[in-house]
């Protein structure tokens, strides 16, 4: 889901009172904010895919299959 604050509020430059310096002191908030949301998207991706895993054997398989595959015709 996409941050929606993100989107409404305006960026530090276009803010009326730039200068006075209290908008740097919620940056890393809501960096940290950000991270924590990615982190929650990251994990949930990962426990879908382990459940689609599980319920899907064959598909997964061959997913491995041509992973592998890609894998070894790869050249760096």
């Amino acid at each position: 889901m996409p941050d929606r604050d993100f989107y409404d509020s305006p960026s530090l430059g276009e803010q009326p009172g730039a200068g006075s310096g209290t908008e740097r002191s919620t940056e890393p908030d809501r960096e940290a904010a950000r991270r924590r949301r990615r982190a929650q998207f990251l994990r949930d991706l990962a426990e879908a895919r382990e459940l689609r895993d599980r319920v899907q054997p064959r598909r997964a398989k061959t997913a491995r299959l041509r992973h592998a595959m890609r894998m070894r015709t790869f050249r760096w």
